[in-house]
């Protein structure tokens, strides 16, 4: 997928996993230039064009979502400052519709989901910030019990997710924002479930 994004500065922070690394190069590919926040290289106190924020998207990697939510609110307090900026959070499809196996993690992710719509209000109109519910994702996000339950009959790839992030970045796209875009193969809508 290409958007036009060439110039513009962006900031990754959370977990580094297989589905960040490809929203970074579909970034870098678009002509974004990306820094990691602690890396030397991020923005400080400024403001990126575009933050994304990786939350861990595995049931048992234990993550601390109220670090990458200041983050958010600091990035979108500047961004609102400058008149601009996208922000896109990747958290897992269990914050959309819980998972009996999972309570902590589906309550965890819901939390995120909260916070970004909460920031959506309050940085509006300036700031665009979204979130990508990503369902089972090869071997990188998810649970494999979710791909019993998954209309499309298979797991997602990373470059999928990616090509959801571009979307959310995109300049064209002006009119998202506090939306949660589930890239799960259709695990959310009601398929029969039984977990």
């Amino acid at each position: 997928m290409e958007v036009d994004i060439a110039g513009q500065t962006a900031e990754v922070a959370g977990e580094e996993n297989p589905i960040l690394a490809a929203v970074v190069a579909a970034l870098g590919a678009n002509g974004a230039t990306v820094s990691h926040a602690g890396s030397g290289g991020e923005t400080g106190a400024g403001a990126p064009d575009i933050l994304i924020l990786s939350h861990p998207l595995a049931p048992d990697v234990a993550g601390r979502p109220g670090d990458l939510a200041a983050l958010a609110e600091t990035r979108a307090a500047a961004m609102v400052a400058r008149g601009k900026g996208r922000i896109v959070h990747l958290v897992s499809a269990a914050g959309l519709v819980p998972m009996r196996r999972h309570p902590a993690w589906s309550a965890q992710h819901a939390g995120a989901i909260a916070a970004m719509r909460g920031l959506a209000m309050a940085s509006g109109p300036a700031v665009q910030v979204n979130a990508v519910a990503v369902g089972r994702i090869d071997e990188a996000a998810g649970d494999a019990a979710m791909l019993t339950h998954v209309p499309l009959g298979r797991a997602g790839t990373a470059a999928d997710v990616a090509h959801a992030v571009l979307f959310l970045v995109d300049p064209l796209n002006s009119y998202t924002t506090g939306q949660s875009l589930a890239v799960d193969g259709g695990w959310t809508t009601g398929y029969g479930r039984n977990f």
